[in-house]
């Protein structure tokens, strides 16, 4: 496997695993860790048919292309408008999510060394640091996701291994069996889990521009999307394991969506202060990594749109672009992690599951030829059926 592909997987995983892999004990803690196991694992099957079946798209359409243009190829100008508006919204709320745990995770870190840092203050250095490297192109974040992308996964390893001997499965099974809570409101819970579950597994965004990166190789695209896809999955199983098996659902429940109280809560069970360090490091790079990932397909979509030249001033003309609407929604609503990752499964389903689905009808009644998917005409309808229901629960939970 060569270091483009290597590379790529990286861009992939680190996309899903971020903001979904914090947020993921906090939204399925009430459901117990074997429900919320299952629940995982049929998302990671809609997801990875899903992001096959873009591929699919793109490269019957044209290798180069971003979504906007692919979509225009083959729905028009109604498609592309649908299309953008979804992309724009989700990647927009995405980012706007990791910058405010970006910031509560470094206000976390002021407060330990005695000092007091407001949370525009941290909104804005986290945006300075991280999101100025958005500007230096694709090649460069594909080496710093791959360094970052390689440490998260062996922080993962190390803290996984010093805490599975602390999981408690008689509390694990006690939660999924008895569990927290009964009737309407487990059912609303359900309801709630389902859209951040489905944005956590949401690296689709990225396609179109590891299909430009590696020349429309279908070979390894496709390896590419399954190794990466797969890999969030593992770690999220383990994550949820290490965290609902040592604190508890109901504990985990308390924190009501609070990201340092779930990483401060991990390093109270450490016992070791390096592998609390450990945690606190981990819970970084998870959120840079899918930081990176996200934005850099919305600056890559929005140079597109806008045809910003390649040029300093070029790219200083979409860095604003891309960064100062979700900045400004960070700073006047600080505490919105959890709510807004629910809220972008919405513009997901109808960027990855409808408009593909659309696209993919379109596309196989003039028998192109090229890369399929398996599945046929009842896997769209079963992945159109899963669209629905995530938008339904979502809606279900806002209303």
């Amino acid at each position: 496997m060569n270091s483009k592909i290597l590379g790529s997987v990286a861009i992939v995983a680190g996309t899903a695993i971020g903001g979904g892999m914090l947020a993921l004990p906090l939204a399925t803690a009430s459901l117990g860790t074997i429900p919320a196991l299952l629940l995982l694992v049929a998302i990671w099957g809609v997801s990875i048919y899903t992001s096959l079946l873009m591929l699919e798209i793109n490269l019957r359409t044209g290798v180069g292309l971003n979504l906007h243009s692919i979509t225009g190829k083959n729905l028009g100008r109604v498609g592309q408008i649908i299309q953008a508006a979804s992309f724009l919204s989700l990647l927009f709320a995405l980012t706007m999510v990791y910058l405010m745990g970006g910031s509560s995770l470094l206000e976390s870190k002021m407060d330990l060394i005695g000092m007091k840092m407001d949370n525009q203050v941290a909104v804005l250095i986290f945006t300075a640091i991280f999101g100025g490297l958005i500007a230096v192109g694709v090649r460069w974040i594909d080496k710093v996701s791959r360094v970052l992308f390689t440490s998260m996964i062996a922080l993962l390893v190390i803290v996984v291994a010093y805490l599975l001997p602390e999981v408690d499965m008689s509390l694990m099974m006690r939660d999924s069996t008895e569990g927290l809570v009964s009737g309407s409101a487990l059912t609303n819970l359900w309801l709630a889990a389902i859209p951040i579950v489905f944005t956590s597994f949401g690296f689709h965004v990225c396609i179109a521009t590891i299909v430009r990166y590696l020349d429309g190789d279908a070979v390894s695209l496709r390896k590419v999307l399954i190794i990466g896809s797969t890999l969030p999955l593992v770690c999220y199983i383990l994550w949820l394991m290490v965290t609902l098996g040592t604190l508890g659902g109901k504990t985990v429940y308390g924190f009501d969506g609070s990201l340092p109280q779930l990483v401060s809560a991990l390093q109270s069970v450490a016992e070791s202060s390096v592998l609390q360090q450990f945690i606190d490091l981990f819970a970084n790079l998870a959120l840079v990594t899918s930081f990176l990932g996200v934005t850099m397909s919305l600056f890559d979509y929005i140079a597109e749109l806008i045809r910003a030249k390649e040029s300093t001033m070029g790219r200083a003309q979409t860095w604003l672009i891309t960064f100062i609407p979700p900045l400004l929604c960070a700073l006047y609503y600080p505490d919105g992690f959890y709510k807004v990752l629910g809220f972008a499964a919405i513009p997901l389903v109808v960027m990855i599951i409808f408009l593909p689905i659309a696209m993919a009808l379109r596309q196989r009644k003039k028998n192109l030829g090229g890369y399929q998917v398996s599945g046929g005409t009842p896997a769209l309808g079963l992945a159109g059926l899963a669209g629905l229901t995530i938008i339904l629960a979502q809606l279900w939970v806002a209303l």
